[in-house]
Formats: C-alpha cells, sequence, structure tokens
C-alpha cells in the first residue's frame, strides 16, 4: 500500500457505479464499468472517485448502509453471472434508462441472486466457485453476523432492529441459535450473494490498476443506527442498557440551517475502542483497501471534535462539542496498517483543532471551487490560494452541478466568478474546469456530470430532502460522446496531470 505524495499530479471524475449505462435498471459490474475504466484510461485520468458501495438503507443512500463491510449486491453484474453459469439469460426487464428505479431493481436482482444461488446450491456454476466462495467465507469476519441480519430482517418484514421483539433486538443466545437453523437458506443466499459482490468487484478493480487508473473509495465517519455493526457489537457505542442510542451525531445550528442537522448516527464509545487498540477501525480501513486505493474519510472534523446531541431532542440546537480521539487513533492504525492513503473531508467550519490534526496526520484536505465565490480574493477555496497537498473539485455529490450553480448562484457570487476565471457565457463550466485543472493541488476531480455540462436536474444528491437522490444515470449516448473524453485528454495533457497506463 502506497501513501499520497504531494508531487502526484493527477485528474479523476466522480462517478458512482449505479450511474453507468446498461439494460439492467441500475449501473453495475460487467462491461460497461470495464468500458468506462478503459476510456478514463485512454484520456489519461488516474483516479475514478466513488461513493460508498455498501448495502444501502433508508432512502437508498450509500451513506446509510447496513454494514460497513458488506457489499451492494445490487451492483452485481447479471451477463457476469450469465458466464459464470449461475443465471440464464435475463429477458429485457424494460428499466428506465436514465434513473434508478430502486423500487423496480431491488426485487428484480434480489430474485436474480436467489437463482443463481439455487444454482450454486446444486454444485451448478462455473468450476472452481466452491472453493473460492470457502476462501471468501473464511476471509470475511464479518460474513456471519451480515447474513443473520440481513435474514432477519427480511422475516421481520424490513424493520428496524430497534423495533424488532426483545430477544432478537438484544441477541438472546437461544433466540439467536434457532433463527440461525430456520433462517439458514436465506443465510446461505445472503452470503453468496456477497461473494459475488466482491469477485466482480475485485476483478474490476485489478482492470482498473492494470490501466493506472486508482480507485477512491469512500468511508462515512458514523455508521447507520439500523445497521449490523451497531446490533452485534453495542460495547462500540453510546449506547443504554437497552441498546437504545443515548447521543447522535450531527452539526449544530450555522448558515445554512438555523436549527443545525441531526443526522441520529449513534455515536462511537471512543474509550471503548481506545482500550481495544482501534481494532475496529484498522479492520474497517483494512477492508476498504480490498475494493479500494485512496480512502475519502467523510466528515474528517469528528476526529478531532464532533457535535453531540441527546438522542432524546428534537433538534441539533441543543449538542455539545466533544474532543474526538485525535491523534492516538492514527498512530494506532499506522503501527496496523502501515501507510494510509487517505483524503480527509475537511469542509465546513472547523475548530482550530481540525487543521492542527490535518497537519499532524499528514493527510490531504479538500476544497470545492463553487463554494469560493461567497467573500473576496483571500479565499482558501480559490485555485490560487490551494496548497499542493490538496484534493480540489469543482464539486461534489451533495452539491448542485456546476452548470447548475452557475445558473442559480447569486448575482454577486456569479460575477466574482465571471471576473476571477474570465467565463465565457457560453460555456461557463470550461472556465472552472480549467482553472481547477491549472491550480497547484495534487488532485483535481470533477463530478462526471460537469464534463457533461449538465444542470440541476443532473445532480446526484441535495442534502436534507429524502426524494429523487442517488438516482442519475448517464446515457449510452453520454457515454459514447467524444467530446467529454477529448476535453479531459486536452485538460490532463495542458496542465500536466495525463497519466499514462
Amino acid at each position: 500500500m502506497q501513501g499520497l505524495r504531494s508531487d502526484d499530479r493527477s485528474s479523476g471524475v466522480i462517478l458512482h457505479p449505479t450511474s453507468l449505462p446498461g439494460p439492467y435498471g441500475i449501473g453495475d459490474l460487467g462491461d460497461g464499468a470495464y468500458r468506462w475504466v478503459e476510456r478514463l484510461a485512454d484520456t489519461g485520468t488516474g483516479l475514478w472517485q466513488i461513493l460508498p458501495v455498501g448495502p444501502t438503507g433508508y432512502g437508498d443512500s450509500p451513506y446509510q448502509c447496513f454494514s460497513a463491510f458488506a457489499g451492494n449486491v445490487n451492483l452485481v453484474s447479471p451477463d457476469l453471472l450469465v458466464r459464470d453459469g449461475l443465471i440464464r439469460e435475463p429477458e429485457d426487464p424494460d428499466f428506465p434508462d436514465d434513473y434508478v428505479s430502486y423500487g423496480r431493481v431491488i426485487p428484480w436482482k434480489r430474485r436474480m441472486l436467489a437463482e443463481a444461488y439455487a444454482t450454486f446450491a446444486r454444485g451448478g456454476g462455473k468450476p472452481g466457485l466452491a472453493e473460492e466462495f470457502e476462501r471468501f467465507r473464511n476471509d470475511s469476519p464479518w460474513l456471519n453476523d451480515y447474513a443473520l441480519f440481513m435474514a432477519i430482517k427480511s422475516d421481520q418484514g424490513g424493520g428496524s432492529w430497534q423495533e424488532w421483539p426483545d430477544e432478537l433486538r438484544l441477541r438472546e443466545t437461544g433466540a439467536i441459535e434457532e433463527e440461525k437453523s430456520r433462517l439458514a437458506p436465506t443465510i446461505g443466499r445472503i452470503r453468496f450473494s456477497q461473494f459475488l459482490f466482491f469477485r466482480q468487484w475485485k476483478a474490476l478493480r485489478r482492470h482498473a490498476n492494470e490501466h493506472g487508473l486508482r480507485i477512491i473509495g469512500d468511508v462515512p465517519i458514523f455508521v447507520a443506527g439500523d445497521s449490523v455493526d451497531v446490533w452485534a457489537s453495542p460495547e462500540r457505542f453510546e449506547l443504554d442498557e437497552k441498546r437504545r442510542p443515548t447521543v447522535v451525531a450531527g452539526v449544530p445550528p450555522d448558515y445554512f440551517s438555523e436549527t443545525g442537522q441531526l443526522w441520529g448516527n449513534p455515536l462511537y464509545d471512543w474509550a471503548h475502542h481506545a482500550e481495544t487498540g482501534f481494532a475496529w477501525w484498522a479492520d474497517r480501513l483494512r477492508s476498504t483497501f480490498e475494493i479500494a486505493d485512496i480512502a475519502r474519510i467523510d466528515h474528517f472534523r469528528a476526529f478531532a471534535d464532533y457535535w453531540e446531541i441527546p438522542a432524546s431532542a428534537g433538534t441539533a440546537v441543543e449538542g455539545t462539542w466533544r474532543d474526538g480521539p485525535g491523534i492516538a487513533l492514527f498512530d494506532a492504525l499506522r503501527k496496523r496498517l502501515g501507510v494510509l492513503p487517505i483524503i480527509a473531508e475537511d469542509l465546513g467550519d472547523l475548530s482550530d483543532k481540525v487543521p492542527a490534526l490535518l497537519e499532524r496526520v499528514g493527510f490531504p484536505g479538500m476544497r470545492v471551487l463553487t463554494f469560493a465565490f461567497s467573500t473576496d480574493e483571500t479565499d482558501e477555496f480559490l485555485p490560487h490560494n490551494y496548497p499542493v497537498e490538496t484534493v480540489a473539485y469543482t464539486g461534489t455529490h451533495d452539491n448542485d452541478t456546476t452548470l447548475g450553480w452557475w445558473e442559480s448562484a447569486p448575482d454577486d457570487e456569479r460575477e466574482f466568478a465571471r471576473r476571477y476565471l474570465s467565463v465565457d457565457p457560453a460555456d461557463p463550466v470550461a472556465a472552472f474546469l480549467d482553472a481547477l485543472w491549472a491550480s497547484r493541488a495534487m488532485f483535481t476531480l470533477a463530478p462526471f456530470q460537469d464534463l457533461l455540462r449538465l444542470g440541476s436536474e443532473a445532480r446526484m444528491n441535495t442534502p436534507g430532502t429524502t426524494e429523487a437522490n442517488w438516482q442519475w444515470r448517464m446515457s449510452a449516448e453520454h457515454f459514447e460522446d467524444e467530446r467529454w473524453s477529448d476535453e479531459l485528454s486536452d485538460l490532463n495533457r495542458r496542465t500536466g496531470r495525463f497519466s499514462p497506463d
């Protein structure tokens, strides 16, 4: 594993695999993903950034997963399963091709995976699969708890584990053993589906690396309350004797919200983690580096200090700042894992503790160009102020597209951007890309929607909302359009970011 070097001048594109084109209602890990990797590599682009690839929960958000270790089996490619002899050729499912209809895709994929498991259980499929599966089971200590958790969840109608009968919620031994026996077929299917995801994902990652492309994964700092992580290991979190959260995560009131943001994720019992040498965190990052070359840690500031809100609170106003684990965590992680190729998401209002911690750990922070135009030329988000140890973005999955920002920005911000970037009103996005790519930042990235010049209709997520997020997909025409690949290749060559494969 190699760390990040400030002289490593590269560029990248943000695109979650669900956004890839294809006939099965959602992007997957099949031929389209391989061609995507090859097209990026041909442009000299060295980085592909994704969102978390865990099994999504409420609202289909990749930041609210049922496990910090498991994979999202909705990404499993039907075509690859056909080639492995596990399913028949799928009939045309007639899904929409410009967005993900999760309500239709999820049950269709579940039936496909059930067919694959039934074939495997009968001894069918490609030779050697049984041995591969057994190795995967032995190498995945999280798998049994996850499969049991998801089997019980399905049997309980999909509700949160906090609503399960007490004997299951509190993991009473007799009840758990009974469920393991009763739900054995479902547990087996879930284990096998996870094997298929990781088998396909790791093959795709090898293909990317062979073409000189590094994958940037994403690690949400907090886990979902409705997750196997909390259910199976309550001692790692701030819970009461009935395993209900006592305090939860969020951020305090700020310019954007007078009541702050109440996320509701359970908070870590950092004293417990310190006593174990931060073993769970080491396992979590080790798992991340098995599927990605670089890890972006979301809401990095909470390692320095975090906003603790009483679980009974109705808003985030009533919170209190608490100290995070700080440098002790990263000293322990380096001792266990060695070099840490990590990007720190350090956006928003920060205390002095955050840059101090970043300086000690040596991770590059982030800058977002569309955040830069509300003050003046001293703004740290303007390209001429970037330190080399920076990962700079036109925008992220949580922002409007650059064209959307341009069309809706306050007049004074748009005027500042026009003067600073020498914007051509006929193509305002080009100036943003040029300025970012020409900056000193070691890495520069843009959402794929910016390369396509798409507006607000194509944004991936609107924070604070739960409708119509995480659904955007590119069309086949978008994928084949040579304008974005020509522009990206030209940008990389002109600014010294071209990465030969």
